[in-house]
């Protein structure tokens, strides 16, 4: 009888709550489902996609360097910079969450290149970071209006001392 109950509960509870079913279900929020998207796009270093999710308007803030640029030409320009040569570049999503069009994903970024970006030359240099991105997303236009990056620099360092 008590295991009848159970599945009773079990099928029935998630359809009185259908924001619980779902997130069981597993549907991403759209604000989630495009802040990967852009993601994918910025390490996959695809310049033409991501150039959709930029306007003249559009951030991209790394907070702990105090880098900021505003326009998706000069936000391009930069990241072409950051990106050339590099071999691999992840960002490993560990939790995300949005509050609304603030989508906030906290993980590590992965990069595998050439050292002389890093102060090492001729060498092949490869570092995890932990990182936070926030992203404010325009969901009506579908683009970025400010990418905020907070980066632990100092495990970087870390790790290229040992390379």
């Amino acid at each position: 009888m008590r295991i009848l109950c159970l599945i009773l509960c079990l099928i029935f509870v998630p359809a009185l709550n259908p924001a619980a079913a779902q997130a069981n279900s597993g549907e991403m929020p759209q604000e989630q489902q495009l802040a990967v998207k852009y993601m994918n796009a910025l390490t996959e270093h695809d310049y033409k996609t991501l150039r959709k999710f930029y306007n003249r308007e559009s951030v991209f803030f790394d907070k702990t360097a105090n880098r900021k640029y505003t326009g998706g030409r000069f936000i391009i320009d930069f990241l072409e910079r950051a990106h050339e040569g590099v071999l691999e570049y992840d960002f490993n999503i560990e939790h995300m969450y949005n509050a609304g069009s603030l989508v906030v994903m906290i993980g590590n970024y992965h990069f595998k290149g050439p050292g002389e970006q890093f102060g090492k030359p001729g060498k092949i240099i490869d570092i995890a970071i932990p990182g936070v991105t926030s992203l404010k997303l325009d969901m009506l236009n579908r683009r970025v209006t400010e990418h905020v990056d907070l980066i632990d620099y100092q495990t970087m360092s870390d790790q290229l001392a040992m390379q």
